[in-house]
Formats: structure tokens, C-alpha cells, sequence
């Protein structure tokens, strides 16, 4: 008897650290499903301005949008990943960003649906859908349903809230 105790505690006690050091929310399995990661990165209004460039401010944390056709990355055609400038989440593929005509960088959809947010806007004077970072809160741009197939998504965001990471298997193949 006491040894099924003592079993039965040592498997409660690995079940308890599985849980732990492989939750549902942050496992990489939950990030394939889309689903939401748990590691809200928060910091005070002051840690966000000495982090980012004022334009990076002003559109990440104050929803600001850049001047169309003036971004580092609506023209940009590199391999690779585009991350949130703001705490490095991987945000949108290169090979799903395609050329909308409107000026911002243009993707019919995100790398993961778990790593954008998106909230009904009402500013301006009209109803759009923001899109945020899931893990910082960034804001990045806006969703429109007038894209491509397969699925009829403009995610539009702005150059200003993405940082760029090259396909390092593009770059290895290319010095070859």
C-alpha cells in the first residue's frame, strides 16, 4: 500500500512538472495550433521610448500609422521573417507578402494566427480591425478583407513596427 502511495505521488509530482516546463500556452505544439502564447512582455511607457525610435513609438505604442510609400519594408522583397520591433515575436512570412499597391507592407496572412491580436477600430470615422502583437501589445496595422486567395486577407501593416530577419538558408544558397 505504501508503495502505490509513493507511485502515485512521484506521478502526480512529473504530470506538476511537465505542465510546468511544457504548459499548453507556451509549447510549441500550441503554437502551431494558433493558439494564444502566454508570455505578455510588459513594460512601462518610459522602458517602450528608450527601446524604440520615436517613429517606432508613436506607431507601436500610440497607434500611429506611417506616410504610405515611405517605409523601409512596403517595397522590400527579401527572404526571410518579419518580427514585431518591439519584443522580436515572429510575425509574418516573406512568402506570404505580396505587393496590395497601397504603400504599407502587405501579407495575406500572419505566421501564426496566435501571434496577432486583432480589435475592432472605430477611429478615424470608420470601423477597420487592428492588428496588435499577441505578445507586447504592438500596435502594428490593420486586416482588410480585400485580398488575395486562399485567403481574401490585406494584413497592412506598418514598416515602422516590423523588424526584418533573413532567410539564412536563402543567403547560404546564395553565396554558393
Amino acid at each position: 500500500m505504501r508503495q502505490q502511495v509513493v507511485w502515485a505521488v512521484a506521478a502526480v509530482c512529473l504530470v506538476v512538472i511537465a505542465i510546468v516546463a511544457f504548459g499548453p500556452a507556451g509549447s510549441a505544439l500550441s503554437q502551431q495550433r494558433g493558439e494564444k502564447v502566454t508570455n505578455k512582455i510588459v513594460k512601462s511607457d518610459s522602458d517602450w521610448r528608450k527601446l524604440l525610435t520615436p517613429e517606432q513609438y508613436r506607431v507601436t505604442r500610440q497607434k500611429g500609422t506611417e506616410a504610405p510609400f515611405t517605409g523601409k519594408y512596403w517595397n522590400f522583397k527579401e527572404n526571410g521573417t518579419y518580427l514585431c520591433v518591439a519584443c522580436g515575436q515572429a510575425l509574418f512570412s516573406s512568402g506570404t507578402k505580396y505587393d496590395a499597391g497601397c504603400g504599407w507592407p502587405s501579407f495575406w496572412q500572419p505566421a501564426d494566427s496566435g501571434r496577432v491580436d486583432e480589435k475592432t477600430d472605430r477611429s478615424q470615422g470608420m470601423s477597420r480591425t487592428e492588428v496588435l502583437c499577441s505578445r507586447c501589445g504592438a500596435h502594428l496595422g490593420h486586416v482588410f478583407p480585400d485580398g488575395p486567395h486562399p485567403t481574401g486577407l490585406r494584413y497592412c501593416i506598418n514598416s515602422a513596427a516590423l523588424a526584418f530577419e533573413g532567410d539564412s538558408s536563402a543567403a547560404k544558397s546564395g553565396e554558393k
